[in-house]
């Protein structure tokens, strides 16, 4: 089969045998997306070597009979599944987990990816491809309202226009929450103003300081300025939830958080059956977030393509 293989210094694409399944599912990918996390391993996050890829559409085409043949997506985490974390059902934090694409196990950009059938979600007959890659960073949008209470009414904002930024908001604006998101991107925030989600364009590095503190900040940049200025957003005894992965180097005083008494929730994976749901009844619109569907072996393209600023989502067609 064919890989796009990360060196340490560059995306090649490879031949390769084949993966033995060895009780995990062989998935032929349709789709793959390019993520932020994609972009920050290869700025070298986490020294990640191999194939990486993460948001994964596929078609089973070897594993348990009932998903043989069925489309599906997957869950990145794969847990031990007899740890006490597994057994409280953590298997996301399990301490010897691998994750597709990013630690310890092959992603998605490429023609066959290996999945724990465990992991495997079936994918609604009225989602399409380009809709379902979509699951992975709409689950990871949907563990906001997971992890923190949201009324109708809530004051919240969203920093970042980057694709998990924007989810996060429509999520939230779906939810009730009265929700603005600030960006750098016009294209990208007119989406959500189309969606009735308010936006502001700024640059989160020269912005003032807000007029409004709010309850709720999701911080979704992945850089050092958007931390320090969602430490500034947040109002006494709110919440800010960190989304970003940053892979520089970054500095952040926390005192402020403490002399406000703000709750700082931790944010990563999220659940898919929410995710696969709201896109079954269009409840959250994301086809008009593709951006561009390259070829795997235009992989190098596609990635330079989606660190371009202003890009939305680029996909990956084996």
């Amino acid at each position: 089969m064919r890989a796009l293989v990360w060196d340490g210094e560059a995306l090649r694409l490879e031949e390769r045998a084949a993966p033995r399944a060895d009780g995990r599912a062989r998935v032929r990918v349709l789709l793959a997306g390019v993520c932020s996390t994609d972009l920050q391993l290869l700025r070298g996050y986490m020294g990640f070597r191999g194939v990486p890829g993460h948001e994964v559409v596929g078609v089973v085409e070897e594993g348990p009979p009932g998903l043989v043949g069925r489309r599906v997506v997957a869950e990145i985490n794969f847990a031990c599944g007899a740890c006490p974390a597994c057994g409280a059902g953590l298997g996301r934090h399990c301490p010897t987990r691998q994750v597709m694409g990013i630690l310890g196990a092959d992603g998605a950009f490429a023609e066959q990816v290996l999945v724990p059938p465990a992991n495997l979600h079936v994918v609604p007959d009225a989602v399409s491809d380009e809709e379902a890659v979509f699951a992975e960073p709409l689950a990871a949008a949907f563990e906001v309202l997971e992890q923190v209470h949201v009324r109708p009414g809530t004051r919240a904002a969203v920093l970042g226009d980057g694709k998990l930024g924007l989810l996060v908001a429509l999520v939230l604006h779906a939810a009730g929450a009265r929700v603005t998101c600030v960006g750098r991107h016009a294209r990208k925030l007119e989406h959500l103003r189309r969606a009735g989600v308010e936006v502001a364009e700024a640059d989160l590095a020269a912005a003032a300081a807000p007029a409004e503190r709010v309850d709720l900040v999701v911080e979704a940049t992945g850089s050092a300025a958007g931390l320090e200025r969602a430490v500034q957003l947040v109002r006494p005894r709110g919440t800010l939830v960190l989304k970003s992965t940053v892979a520089d180097a970054h500095r952040l005083s926390l005192a402020p958080l403490v002399i406000d008494e703000v709750t700082l929730v931790g944010s990563r994976c999220g659940p898919f059956a929410p995710a696969l749901a709201a896109l079954a009844r269009r409840g959250v619109a994301v086809a008009p977030l593709v951006d561009a569907v390259y070829p795997l072996a235009e992989g190098s393209e596609a990635v330079a393509h989606a660190g371009r600023p202003g890009t939305l989502k680029v996909l990956l067609r084996p």
